[in-house]
């Protein structure tokens, strides 16, 4: 009988990336911490000392707990969350199972800072079309859940980055930008060591779209369409954004499990 109070690395990595994902706790202490920086896509660092005073913030989610081997303090972490009505399992053999089966970390060495809050804030162009929706729904899902994004005049980005502590992105002269061929979205899935056959898939999707070059991939130019589709139905960029996390959902689902599968109509019927 499979447990009710833990999830298996192969289980959890399942739902990594999805819009339905349970939130991530990382309660490992300092110096497991520091011999690997890495953390599960999306994970918040909580210490588990103080669990008692941060637990509420947690009602209403469901929650896996991470420590470095998925003992005492990641069920300790979450039986005291459970307590507090939070739904939440611990993850079986921690962090040092998860990576062991090769699954996603997030390098946390070019990571922004976060604010009192503790989301990381970004700063792009207005009206965006397809790498300015990519790069927001790739940190959404992978990096940090709680992002804060900002769509501003062009010429505004750099002051506004400056004023209020943002991160700028796909402008020119900045970090976070294209590079050569390869666009924001590469860039961002490179350096925080997000590769993996199904966002590299994506990647080249929308590098297709982004850059006119609708012959590298066949789905390049409806997912083009789509883009443009989406930036002439909001006025509101957020609004956009909101919108376009179900049309990368929708393909980051594709890539990972479904280009092997073809669709006919009428299905099953012979044709006189």
């Amino acid at each position: 009988m499979s447990s009710t109070i833990q999830i298996t690395a192969a289980q959890l990595s399942r739902l990594v990336g999805l819009p339905g994902a349970p939130t991530l706790i990382d309660v490992r202490i300092p110096d497991d911490l520091n011999a690997d920086p890495r953390i599960l896509p999306g994970a918040d660092q909580r210490s588990h000392k103080t669990v008692a005073e941060w637990a509420g913030d947690y009602i209403g989610r469901s929650v896996v707990v991470i420590c470095q081997r998925g003992q005492k303090l990641s069920e300790g972490v979450a039986a005291w969350l459970r307590y507090k009505g939070v739904t939440a399992e611990n993850l079986e053999g921690g962090f040092e199972a998860w990576r062991a089966a090769g699954a996603l970390l997030v390098a946390t060495g070019k990571l922004p800072p976060r604010d009192s809050a503790g989301r990381t804030l970004w700063v792009t162009r207005a009206r965006p079309k397809i790498d300015r929706i990519a790069c927001p729904w790739l940190i959404r899902r992978f990096v940090d859940p709680k992002a804060v994004f900002l769509f501003v005049s062009a010429a505004e980005v750099p002051d506004v980055a400056d004023r209020f502590g943002a991160t700028p992105f796909d402008i020119d002269g900045v970090f976070w930008s294209h590079r050569g061929e390869r666009c924001t979205f590469d860039i961002m899935i490179e350096e925080f060591g997000l590769a993996s056959p199904a966002l590299n898939q994506l990647a080249t999707i929308v590098r297709a779209a982004d850059t006119a070059r609708l012959d590298l991939v066949p789905q390049a130019a409806g997912f083009l369409a789509a883009s443009l589709g989406l930036s002439r139905m909001f006025r509101d960029d957020l609004e956009q954004l909101e919108a376009g996390m179900l049309l990368y959902d929708a393909f980051y689902r594709w890539c990972r499990d479904a280009t092997d599968e073809t669709h006919n109509w009428p299905a099953g019927q012979k044709r006189i």
